[in-house]
């Protein structure tokens, strides 16, 4: 029996490119880009994305980041009071580094080992996104990071179940698991462990 469903708003992509971190330049995959059409899903992810850092990013069970488009609003708006200027004023999908840009489901709706199943590939909810100073940068403010903790605002990595295809536009339902360990109380206790 499926809880709710919701929308993928926006598939999104990124190459690894320079970004300037402080006083240093590293490599970073965070500002992805929307996609048209249809993108193929694998065991480690969606086909031409990249990630930057394989020891925090990626993996079996990093291999997709999903983030409600429900929190933009919110980070539009903190990014205008910390008066950013940056490229990307607007702040499309796939800046908070998201692959998936889904409406509908929040982190206090999901569960480790919940399933969102899409019409052609099935993801599982696998943990929360633990910002870091990459996060800062790609938003422009270095209290960026510690909002996304206060807030809870995390999003979710998935692992992918069934491989298939995914496209903008698509639907899924979100099919509960054993509903142990929520992703806002794995959040607080990760991030916990790192003050």
């Amino acid at each position: 029996m499926s809880l709710q469903g919701g929308r993928v708003l926006s598939v999104n992509l990124g190459q690894s490119r320079p970004l300037r971190a402080g006083d240093r330049t590293v490599l970073s995959a965070i500002g992805k880009r929307g996609v048209d059409g249809d993108v193929a899903v694998g065991p480690l992810g969606l086909a031409g994305d990249e990630q930057a850092d394989p020891s925090v990013h990626g993996g079996l069970d990093k291999a997709v980041y999903a983030y409600p488009a429900e929190h933009y609003p919110f980070w539009r708006t903190v990014r205008a009071q910390a008066k950013v200027s940056l490229w990307d004023e607007d702040l499309p999908h796939g800046h908070v580094g998201e692959n998936l840009t889904l409406s509908g489901v929040l982190e206090n709706q999901l569960w480790v080992g919940d399933l969102l199943r899409f019409p052609r590939c099935e993801l599982a909810v696998a943990g929360p996104r633990q910002p870091c100073y990459k996060f800062n940068a790609v938003m422009g403010f270095n209290q960026a990071a510690k909002l996304m903790v206060q807030s809870g605002y995390c999003g979710a990595y998935l692992a992918v179940r069934v491989p298939g295809l995914i496209a903008a536009g698509e639907t899924f339902e979100l099919v509960p698991g054993p509903r142990e360990v929520g992703i806002p109380e794995l959040f607080r206790s990760v991030m916990a462990k790192h003050r």
